[in-house]
Protein backbone atom coordinates (compact mmCIF):
# COMPACT_ATOMS: atom_id res chain seq x y z
CA UNK A 1 0.00 0.00 0.00
CA UNK A 2 2.89 2.47 1.16
CA UNK A 3 4.68 1.36 -2.35
CA UNK A 4 1.51 2.31 -4.28
CA UNK A 5 1.22 5.65 -2.75
CA UNK A 6 4.66 6.60 -3.31
CA UNK A 7 4.57 5.22 -7.28
CA UNK A 8 1.56 7.56 -7.34
CA UNK A 9 2.98 10.62 -5.75
CA UNK A 10 6.10 10.29 -8.74
CA UNK A 11 3.61 10.12 -11.37
CA UNK A 12 1.82 13.13 -9.85
CA UNK A 13 5.71 15.36 -9.42
CA UNK A 14 6.33 13.87 -12.92
CA UNK A 15 3.34 15.20 -14.64
CA UNK A 16 4.10 18.15 -12.79
CA UNK A 17 7.61 18.32 -13.65
CA UNK A 18 6.45 18.47 -17.13
CA UNK A 19 3.73 21.29 -16.79
CA UNK A 20 6.47 23.64 -15.43
CA UNK A 21 9.27 22.23 -18.53
CA UNK A 22 6.40 22.97 -21.02
CA UNK A 23 5.31 26.42 -19.70
CA UNK A 24 8.56 27.50 -19.63
CA UNK A 25 9.43 26.34 -23.06
CA UNK A 26 6.35 28.25 -24.27
CA UNK A 27 7.26 31.34 -22.11
CA UNK A 28 11.03 31.01 -23.71
CA UNK A 29 9.54 30.76 -27.63
CA UNK A 30 7.17 33.93 -26.86
CA UNK A 31 10.16 35.85 -25.55
CA UNK A 32 12.47 34.89 -28.68
CA UNK A 33 9.49 36.64 -30.31
CA UNK A 34 11.03 39.72 -28.86
CA UNK A 35 14.30 39.47 -29.48
CA UNK A 36 16.32 41.88 -31.47
CA UNK A 37 18.11 40.59 -33.89
CA UNK A 38 21.67 43.34 -34.54
CA UNK A 39 23.90 40.81 -36.41
CA UNK A 40 27.08 42.80 -36.74
CA UNK A 41 25.64 46.19 -37.32
CA UNK A 42 26.50 49.53 -36.33
CA UNK A 43 23.97 50.79 -33.28
CA UNK A 44 23.90 53.98 -32.35
CA UNK A 45 21.94 55.52 -29.27
CA UNK A 46 19.89 58.05 -31.26
CA UNK A 47 16.31 56.71 -30.28
CA UNK A 48 15.00 54.22 -27.80
CA UNK A 49 14.60 50.76 -30.24
CA UNK A 50 17.18 48.67 -28.49
CA UNK A 51 16.90 50.28 -25.02
CA UNK A 52 14.85 48.74 -21.71
CA UNK A 53 16.04 50.67 -19.17
CA UNK A 54 17.58 54.15 -18.23
CA UNK A 55 18.44 54.60 -14.68
CA UNK A 56 20.77 57.43 -14.26
CA UNK A 57 21.44 57.75 -18.14
CA UNK A 58 19.62 59.77 -20.72
CA UNK A 59 19.84 60.62 -24.07
CA UNK A 60 21.36 63.62 -25.69
CA UNK A 61 21.55 65.50 -28.84
CA UNK A 62 25.26 66.67 -29.40
CA UNK A 63 25.34 69.83 -31.76
CA UNK A 64 27.79 70.29 -34.45
CA UNK A 65 30.34 72.66 -34.27
CA UNK A 66 30.89 75.40 -36.91
CA UNK A 67 33.44 75.34 -38.94
CA UNK A 68 33.16 78.35 -41.23
CA UNK A 69 32.01 79.06 -44.72
CA UNK A 70 32.68 75.99 -47.08
CA UNK A 71 31.36 77.83 -50.08
CA UNK A 72 30.18 81.13 -51.14
CA UNK A 73 27.31 81.59 -53.91
CA UNK A 74 29.08 84.78 -55.22
CA UNK A 75 29.85 83.55 -59.28
CA UNK A 76 27.39 85.19 -61.42
CA UNK A 77 25.36 82.21 -62.18
CA UNK A 78 24.75 81.73 -58.54
CA UNK A 79 23.22 84.32 -56.11
CA UNK A 80 21.55 85.36 -52.88
CA UNK A 81 18.27 82.38 -54.21
CA UNK A 82 20.98 79.24 -54.57
CA UNK A 83 19.35 76.94 -52.44
CA UNK A 84 18.64 72.79 -51.95
CA UNK A 85 22.12 71.55 -52.02
CA UNK A 86 23.20 67.57 -52.06
CA UNK A 87 26.83 66.32 -51.04
CA UNK A 88 27.84 63.20 -52.57
CA UNK A 89 30.77 61.05 -51.03
CA UNK A 90 31.99 59.49 -54.41
CA UNK A 91 34.80 57.39 -53.89
CA UNK A 92 37.68 59.71 -52.68
CA UNK A 93 35.40 63.12 -54.58
CA UNK A 94 33.07 64.50 -52.90
CA UNK A 95 30.21 66.68 -55.04
CA UNK A 96 27.66 69.27 -54.43
CA UNK A 97 24.99 69.90 -56.45
CA UNK A 98 22.69 73.21 -55.84
CA UNK A 99 20.03 75.26 -57.12
CA UNK A 100 21.88 78.57 -58.92
CA UNK A 101 19.56 81.73 -58.89
CA UNK A 102 20.80 85.50 -58.70
CA UNK A 103 16.91 87.28 -58.93
CA UNK A 104 13.63 86.54 -57.00
CA UNK A 105 11.10 84.18 -59.11
CA UNK A 106 8.94 82.06 -59.13
CA UNK A 107 9.21 78.33 -58.34
CA UNK A 108 10.72 76.41 -61.53
CA UNK A 109 11.66 79.59 -63.62
CA UNK A 110 13.70 79.70 -66.61
CA UNK A 111 16.29 81.88 -64.75
CA UNK A 112 17.22 78.73 -62.14
CA UNK A 113 19.82 76.52 -63.04
CA UNK A 114 21.56 73.76 -61.01
CA UNK A 115 25.51 74.32 -60.55
CA UNK A 116 28.11 71.75 -59.22
CA UNK A 117 31.31 72.02 -56.88
CA UNK A 118 33.57 68.91 -55.87
CA UNK A 119 36.09 68.55 -53.14
CA UNK A 120 38.95 66.21 -52.58
CA UNK A 121 38.50 65.89 -48.52
CA UNK A 122 34.90 67.81 -47.96
CA UNK A 123 36.51 70.81 -46.38
CA UNK A 124 37.81 72.96 -49.51
CA UNK A 125 35.72 73.29 -52.53
CA UNK A 126 36.38 74.27 -56.20
CA UNK A 127 34.21 75.29 -59.14
CA UNK A 128 35.06 73.09 -62.21
CA UNK A 129 34.91 75.25 -65.36
CA UNK A 130 32.54 72.82 -67.20
CA UNK A 131 31.74 74.42 -70.37
CA UNK A 132 28.62 72.88 -71.26
CA UNK A 133 25.81 75.55 -71.64
CA UNK A 134 26.45 79.30 -72.29
CA UNK A 135 24.18 81.18 -69.96
CA UNK A 136 23.71 84.86 -70.53
CA UNK A 137 27.08 84.68 -72.72
CA UNK A 138 29.02 83.35 -70.29
CA UNK A 139 30.73 79.96 -71.45
CA UNK A 140 33.00 79.55 -68.26
CA UNK A 141 30.91 78.21 -65.41
CA UNK A 142 30.19 75.50 -63.39
CA UNK A 143 26.78 74.54 -64.66
CA UNK A 144 25.28 71.32 -65.04
CA UNK A 145 21.32 71.38 -65.87
CA UNK A 146 20.29 74.65 -67.40
CA UNK A 147 16.91 75.38 -69.71
CA UNK A 148 15.03 72.43 -68.34
CA UNK A 149 12.86 74.83 -66.08
CA UNK A 150 11.58 73.75 -63.77
CA UNK A 151 13.65 70.73 -63.17
CA UNK A 152 16.47 73.07 -61.67
CA UNK A 153 14.47 74.55 -58.82
CA UNK A 154 14.94 71.31 -56.65
CA UNK A 155 17.10 68.67 -58.43
CA UNK A 156 18.04 66.07 -56.36
CA UNK A 157 21.15 63.68 -57.26
CA UNK A 158 22.00 60.33 -55.75
CA UNK A 159 24.64 57.70 -56.32
CA UNK A 160 22.85 54.32 -56.77
CA UNK A 161 24.18 51.55 -55.32
CA UNK A 162 21.42 49.25 -56.17
CA UNK A 163 23.70 46.14 -57.21
CA UNK A 164 23.68 45.84 -60.74
CA UNK A 165 22.51 49.25 -62.13
CA UNK A 166 23.48 50.40 -65.44
CA UNK A 167 26.87 52.15 -65.79
CA UNK A 168 24.90 55.28 -67.98
CA UNK A 169 22.10 55.38 -64.91
CA UNK A 170 24.84 55.47 -61.88
CA UNK A 171 23.57 58.71 -61.16
CA UNK A 172 20.02 59.03 -60.88
CA UNK A 173 17.90 62.29 -60.14
CA UNK A 174 14.84 64.01 -59.68
CA UNK A 175 13.22 66.88 -59.98
CA UNK A 176 10.38 69.25 -60.77
CA UNK A 177 7.33 71.10 -59.37
CA UNK A 178 3.51 70.79 -58.79
CA UNK A 179 2.88 72.02 -62.38
CA UNK A 180 5.40 68.82 -63.66
CA UNK A 181 5.73 66.39 -60.92
CA UNK A 182 8.81 64.51 -60.49
CA UNK A 183 10.56 64.05 -63.55
CA UNK A 184 13.81 61.02 -63.00
CA UNK A 185 17.19 62.54 -64.66
CA UNK A 186 20.29 60.07 -64.86
CA UNK A 187 24.14 60.54 -65.76
CA UNK A 188 26.77 58.30 -66.49
CA UNK A 189 29.08 60.76 -64.40
CA UNK A 190 27.22 62.57 -62.18
CA UNK A 191 28.10 65.68 -64.81
CA UNK A 192 26.02 65.16 -67.96
CA UNK A 193 22.42 64.57 -67.40
CA UNK A 194 19.58 63.47 -69.51
CA UNK A 195 15.99 62.37 -68.57
CA UNK A 196 14.88 58.99 -67.85
CA UNK A 197 11.43 59.68 -69.92
CA UNK A 198 9.65 62.51 -70.75
CA UNK A 199 6.73 61.92 -68.38
CA UNK A 200 7.10 62.28 -64.27
CA UNK A 201 7.74 59.01 -63.41
CA UNK A 202 5.36 60.65 -59.51
CA UNK A 203 3.10 62.44 -60.99
CA UNK A 204 1.16 65.01 -59.78
CA UNK A 205 -2.33 63.46 -59.67
CA UNK A 206 -0.80 60.14 -57.94
CA UNK A 207 -0.62 62.63 -54.52
CA UNK A 208 -3.50 63.22 -52.76
CA UNK A 209 -2.95 66.50 -51.50
CA UNK A 210 -3.65 69.93 -52.70
CA UNK A 211 -0.15 70.64 -52.63
CA UNK A 212 2.89 69.24 -53.35
CA UNK A 213 6.98 69.03 -54.33
CA UNK A 214 7.62 72.71 -53.97
CA UNK A 215 10.67 71.86 -52.30
CA UNK A 216 13.66 69.26 -52.49
CA UNK A 217 12.37 65.62 -53.27
CA UNK A 218 14.99 62.87 -52.49
CA UNK A 219 15.20 59.70 -52.79
CA UNK A 220 18.08 56.21 -52.60
CA UNK A 221 18.39 52.73 -52.76
CA UNK A 222 17.84 51.56 -49.57
CA UNK A 223 20.06 48.14 -49.16
CA UNK A 224 17.47 47.55 -46.31
CA UNK A 225 14.42 47.49 -47.59
CA UNK A 226 16.19 46.53 -50.93
CA UNK A 227 14.28 48.98 -52.67
CA UNK A 228 14.81 52.51 -54.11
CA UNK A 229 12.56 54.90 -51.75
CA UNK A 230 11.79 58.58 -51.95
CA UNK A 231 10.81 61.35 -49.77
CA UNK A 232 8.84 64.22 -50.70
CA UNK A 233 7.63 67.70 -49.27
CA UNK A 234 3.41 68.25 -49.54
CA UNK A 235 0.81 70.19 -47.56
CA UNK A 236 -1.44 69.31 -45.15
CA UNK A 237 -3.91 70.76 -43.07
CA UNK A 238 -1.72 74.04 -44.07
CA UNK A 239 0.95 72.82 -42.62
CA UNK A 240 4.79 71.26 -44.35
CA UNK A 241 4.47 67.37 -43.85
CA UNK A 242 6.73 64.43 -45.70
CA UNK A 243 5.68 61.48 -47.63
CA UNK A 244 7.48 58.61 -48.59
CA UNK A 245 7.11 56.21 -51.67
CA UNK A 246 9.12 53.24 -52.67
CA UNK A 247 10.04 51.40 -56.56
CA UNK A 248 11.54 48.67 -57.57
CA UNK A 249 12.97 50.28 -60.79
CA UNK A 250 12.82 54.06 -59.62
CA UNK A 251 9.89 54.07 -63.00
CA UNK A 252 7.10 52.58 -60.86
CA UNK A 253 6.24 54.44 -57.40
CA UNK A 254 3.59 53.36 -54.55
CA UNK A 255 0.75 54.85 -53.11
CA UNK A 256 2.24 57.92 -51.09
CA UNK A 257 2.16 57.46 -47.12
CA UNK A 258 2.51 60.46 -45.30
CA UNK A 259 5.18 59.87 -42.41
CA UNK A 260 4.01 60.57 -38.67
CA UNK A 261 6.12 61.16 -35.99
CA UNK A 262 6.54 59.94 -32.65
CA UNK A 263 8.46 60.87 -29.65
CA UNK A 264 8.54 58.78 -25.74
CA UNK A 265 6.19 56.25 -26.88
CA UNK A 266 3.38 59.43 -27.97
CA UNK A 267 3.21 61.40 -30.71
CA UNK A 268 5.40 64.07 -31.50
CA UNK A 269 4.42 68.15 -32.42
CA UNK A 270 3.93 68.52 -36.42
CA UNK A 271 6.13 71.27 -37.05
CA UNK A 272 6.58 72.47 -40.80
CA UNK A 273 9.32 70.52 -41.64
CA UNK A 274 10.43 72.19 -45.19
CA UNK A 275 12.98 69.59 -46.61
CA UNK A 276 13.63 66.36 -44.75
CA UNK A 277 16.97 65.39 -46.25
CA UNK A 278 16.50 61.63 -44.86
CA UNK A 279 19.37 59.75 -45.72
CA UNK A 280 21.25 55.80 -44.92
CA UNK A 281 23.55 56.98 -42.46
CA UNK A 282 27.21 55.57 -43.97
CA UNK A 283 28.07 53.69 -41.17
CA UNK A 284 25.10 52.23 -40.43
CA UNK A 285 22.52 51.92 -43.64
CA UNK A 286 19.75 50.34 -41.90
CA UNK A 287 19.25 53.38 -39.99
CA UNK A 288 18.14 56.19 -41.83
CA UNK A 289 19.33 60.16 -40.51
CA UNK A 290 17.12 63.00 -41.18
CA UNK A 291 18.62 66.58 -41.01
CA UNK A 292 15.45 68.67 -41.45
CA UNK A 293 14.91 71.99 -41.98
CA UNK A 294 12.21 73.27 -39.40
CA UNK A 295 10.47 76.20 -40.64
CA UNK A 296 8.56 79.12 -38.44
CA UNK A 297 6.17 80.57 -40.83
CA UNK A 298 5.55 84.48 -39.56
CA UNK A 299 8.02 84.32 -36.54
CA UNK A 300 9.36 87.49 -37.46
CA UNK A 301 13.00 88.45 -35.76
CA UNK A 302 14.59 91.38 -37.38
CA UNK A 303 12.94 94.91 -37.49
CA UNK A 304 12.93 96.43 -40.91
CA UNK A 305 16.00 98.56 -40.34
CA UNK A 306 17.83 95.12 -39.23
CA UNK A 307 16.77 93.95 -42.43
CA UNK A 308 17.82 96.77 -44.56
CA UNK A 309 21.31 96.62 -42.76
CA UNK A 310 22.02 92.91 -44.18
CA UNK A 311 20.78 94.35 -47.25
CA UNK A 312 18.19 91.10 -47.32
CA UNK A 313 15.74 90.67 -49.93
CA UNK A 314 12.77 92.33 -48.75
CA UNK A 315 10.07 89.46 -48.79
CA UNK A 316 12.82 87.27 -46.71
CA UNK A 317 12.74 88.60 -43.46
CA UNK A 318 9.93 87.37 -41.81
CA UNK A 319 10.36 83.94 -40.57
CA UNK A 320 13.22 82.27 -39.21
CA UNK A 321 14.02 78.40 -39.57
CA UNK A 322 16.62 75.98 -37.97
CA UNK A 323 17.78 71.99 -38.29
CA UNK A 324 16.55 69.50 -36.72
CA UNK A 325 17.42 65.83 -36.01
CA UNK A 326 15.13 62.99 -36.53
CA UNK A 327 15.66 59.22 -37.48
CA UNK A 328 14.02 55.68 -39.03
CA UNK A 329 13.97 52.58 -39.80
CA UNK A 330 11.92 52.18 -43.00
CA UNK A 331 8.39 52.72 -42.80
CA UNK A 332 6.34 55.83 -42.29
CA UNK A 333 7.49 57.23 -39.04
CA UNK A 334 10.28 59.32 -38.30
CA UNK A 335 11.22 59.08 -34.46
CA UNK A 336 11.80 62.52 -32.44
CA UNK A 337 13.85 60.77 -29.40
CA UNK A 338 14.93 64.88 -29.83
CA UNK A 339 12.64 67.96 -30.47
CA UNK A 340 15.47 70.56 -29.36
CA UNK A 341 17.10 72.23 -32.59
CA UNK A 342 20.16 70.50 -33.53
CA UNK A 343 21.95 73.61 -34.96
CA UNK A 344 20.72 76.73 -34.01
CA UNK A 345 21.17 79.78 -35.60
CA UNK A 346 24.30 81.48 -35.20
CA UNK A 347 25.01 85.29 -33.65
CA UNK A 348 23.94 87.83 -36.19
CA UNK A 349 21.00 89.30 -38.35
CA UNK A 350 22.15 87.23 -41.34
CA UNK A 351 21.22 84.07 -39.77
CA UNK A 352 17.75 85.06 -38.85
CA UNK A 353 16.45 85.33 -41.60
CA UNK A 354 13.41 83.52 -43.43
CA UNK A 355 15.02 79.84 -45.60
CA UNK A 356 17.98 80.21 -43.97
CA UNK A 357 19.58 77.58 -42.28
CA UNK A 358 18.60 74.72 -44.69
CA UNK A 359 21.01 71.10 -44.33
CA UNK A 360 22.49 69.72 -47.32
CA UNK A 361 20.86 66.39 -48.31
CA UNK A 362 23.43 63.84 -46.56
CA UNK A 363 26.20 63.58 -43.82
CA UNK A 364 29.58 62.61 -45.06
CA UNK A 365 33.08 61.60 -43.16
CA UNK A 366 35.51 64.26 -43.84
CA UNK A 367 38.35 62.88 -41.38
CA UNK A 368 38.93 59.29 -40.07
CA UNK A 369 37.04 60.56 -36.27
CA UNK A 370 34.77 63.19 -38.37
CA UNK A 371 31.95 63.88 -39.87
CA UNK A 372 30.14 66.38 -41.38
CA UNK A 373 26.83 68.57 -42.25
CA UNK A 374 26.39 71.58 -43.90
CA UNK A 375 24.05 74.22 -44.14
CA UNK A 376 22.67 76.75 -46.46
CA UNK A 377 22.99 80.23 -44.73
CA UNK A 378 22.67 83.89 -45.62
CA UNK A 379 19.75 82.95 -48.01
CA UNK A 380 18.70 85.90 -49.96
CA UNK A 381 21.71 88.25 -49.01
CA UNK A 382 24.75 89.45 -50.73
CA UNK A 383 27.01 87.14 -48.62
CA UNK A 384 24.33 83.85 -49.39
CA UNK A 385 26.82 80.90 -49.36
CA UNK A 386 27.25 77.37 -47.94
CA UNK A 387 28.85 76.31 -44.58
CA UNK A 388 30.27 72.98 -42.73
CA UNK A 389 29.54 72.03 -39.27
CA UNK A 390 31.15 68.97 -37.48
CA UNK A 391 30.47 65.91 -35.28
CA UNK A 392 32.72 62.77 -33.97
CA UNK A 393 31.85 59.81 -35.89
CA UNK A 394 28.37 58.09 -35.14
CA UNK A 395 28.24 61.30 -32.30
CA UNK A 396 24.68 62.76 -33.62
CA UNK A 397 23.76 61.64 -30.15
CA UNK A 398 24.97 59.48 -26.90
CA UNK A 399 24.24 57.94 -23.86
CA UNK A 400 25.12 60.15 -21.12
CA UNK A 401 25.86 60.30 -17.22
CA UNK A 402 26.90 62.49 -14.82
CA UNK A 403 29.71 62.09 -12.12
CA UNK A 404 27.08 60.19 -9.86
CA UNK A 405 26.53 57.69 -12.98
CA UNK A 406 23.96 55.41 -14.22
CA UNK A 407 22.95 52.56 -15.81
CA UNK A 408 21.77 51.27 -19.47
CA UNK A 409 20.42 48.38 -19.82
CA UNK A 410 19.49 47.18 -23.49
CA UNK A 411 16.34 44.85 -24.81
CA UNK A 412 17.10 41.23 -25.63
CA UNK A 413 19.33 40.86 -28.47
CA UNK A 414 21.06 38.35 -30.57
CA UNK A 415 24.08 39.24 -32.66
CA UNK A 416 26.75 38.14 -34.56
CA UNK A 417 31.29 38.51 -34.11
CA UNK A 418 33.53 37.72 -32.00
CA UNK A 419 34.02 41.34 -30.35
CA UNK A 420 32.38 44.10 -28.72
CA UNK A 421 33.33 47.62 -29.87
CA UNK A 422 32.16 50.61 -28.49
CA UNK A 423 32.56 54.15 -29.92
CA UNK A 424 32.42 56.38 -26.47
CA UNK A 425 34.33 59.16 -24.43
CA UNK A 426 35.20 59.64 -20.60
CA UNK A 427 36.82 62.27 -18.53
CA UNK A 428 39.70 61.43 -16.83
CA UNK A 429 37.50 60.56 -13.99
CA UNK A 430 34.77 58.45 -15.81
CA UNK A 431 34.50 55.45 -17.21
CA UNK A 432 32.28 52.71 -18.92
CA UNK A 433 32.04 48.68 -17.89
CA UNK A 434 30.12 46.20 -20.30
CA UNK A 435 27.96 43.53 -18.22
CA UNK A 436 26.46 41.01 -20.17
CA UNK A 437 23.49 39.30 -19.19
CA UNK A 438 21.16 36.49 -19.94
CA UNK A 439 17.26 37.49 -21.26
CA UNK A 440 16.16 37.45 -17.34
CA UNK A 441 18.86 39.97 -16.56
CA UNK A 442 21.20 37.19 -14.91
CA UNK A 443 24.56 38.33 -15.57
CA UNK A 444 26.52 35.27 -17.82
CA UNK A 445 29.51 33.80 -15.79
CA UNK A 446 32.91 35.38 -17.08
CA UNK A 447 30.84 38.03 -18.23
CA UNK A 448 29.65 39.74 -15.46
CA UNK A 449 30.07 43.46 -14.33
CA UNK A 450 33.16 41.84 -11.64
CA UNK A 451 34.66 40.36 -14.61
CA UNK A 452 34.65 43.28 -17.10
CA UNK A 453 37.58 45.57 -17.34
CA UNK A 454 36.56 49.00 -17.06
CA UNK A 455 37.03 50.99 -20.46
CA UNK A 456 38.50 54.74 -19.84
CA UNK A 457 39.58 57.35 -22.82
CA UNK A 458 37.90 58.43 -25.83
CA UNK A 459 37.96 56.41 -28.93
CA UNK A 460 35.65 55.79 -31.63
CA UNK A 461 36.28 52.00 -31.66
CA UNK A 462 37.59 50.28 -28.48
CA UNK A 463 37.33 46.45 -28.19
CA UNK A 464 35.55 45.62 -24.79
CA UNK A 465 37.20 43.19 -22.27
CA UNK A 466 36.91 40.96 -19.02
CA UNK A 467 38.97 39.12 -16.90
CA UNK A 468 39.09 36.23 -19.85
CA UNK A 469 39.35 38.49 -23.13
CA UNK A 470 37.66 40.61 -25.10
CA UNK A 471 35.72 36.89 -27.13
CA UNK A 472 31.94 36.47 -26.79
CA UNK A 473 31.63 34.65 -29.39
CA UNK A 474 30.37 31.77 -27.26
CA UNK A 475 27.97 33.76 -27.06
CA UNK A 476 26.83 34.76 -30.70
CA UNK A 477 23.43 33.90 -31.54
CA UNK A 478 21.89 33.62 -28.08
CA UNK A 479 20.01 36.14 -26.49
CA UNK A 480 21.38 38.83 -24.25
CA UNK A 481 21.31 41.23 -22.24
CA UNK A 482 24.01 44.46 -22.01
CA UNK A 483 24.06 46.37 -19.01
CA UNK A 484 26.14 49.39 -19.36
CA UNK A 485 27.57 50.92 -16.22
CA UNK A 486 28.22 54.57 -17.26
CA UNK A 487 30.17 57.42 -15.09
CA UNK A 488 30.97 60.71 -16.61
CA UNK A 489 30.67 59.38 -19.89
CA UNK A 490 29.00 59.53 -23.34
CA UNK A 491 28.54 55.95 -25.33
CA UNK A 492 27.27 57.17 -28.94
CA UNK A 493 27.53 53.52 -30.57
CA UNK A 494 28.51 49.54 -30.10
CA UNK A 495 28.84 46.93 -32.69
CA UNK A 496 29.44 43.41 -32.30
CA UNK A 497 31.97 41.84 -35.34
CA UNK A 498 34.88 40.19 -35.77
CA UNK A 499 38.33 41.12 -34.86
CA UNK A 500 39.82 44.13 -37.30
CA UNK A 501 43.10 43.09 -38.91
Amino acid sequence: MELQKIMRYLCLAALLLVSLLDTDLQSTAAGDDNVIDIGDRLELFVDNFLIEKLDGVRLVLNRPRDEGVALRFDEPWEGAFCGYCTVIKDGDLFRLYYRGSSKVGSDGNPGEVTCYAESKDGIEWTKPDLKIFDVEGQASNSIVLEGMAPLSHNFCPLLDTRPGVPAEQRFKALGGTMNSGLVALVSADGIHWKKLREEAVIPTEMVPYKYMFDSQNLAFWSANENQYVCYFRVFEDGIRRICRTTSDDFLHWSAPELMEYRHAGGEAPIEHLYTNQTHPYFRAPHLYVAVAARFMPGRQVLSDAQARAINVSPKYFKDTSDAIFMTSRGGHFYDRTFLDGFVRPGIGAQNWVSRTNYPALNVVQTSPTEMSVYLNQDYAQPTAHLRRYSLRLDGFASAQASYAGGELITKPLTFQGQELAINFGTSAAGGITVEIQDPAGNPIPGFSLDDAQQQIGNEIRRVVTWKQGSDVSSLAGKPVRLRFVIKDADLYAFQFAEPSP
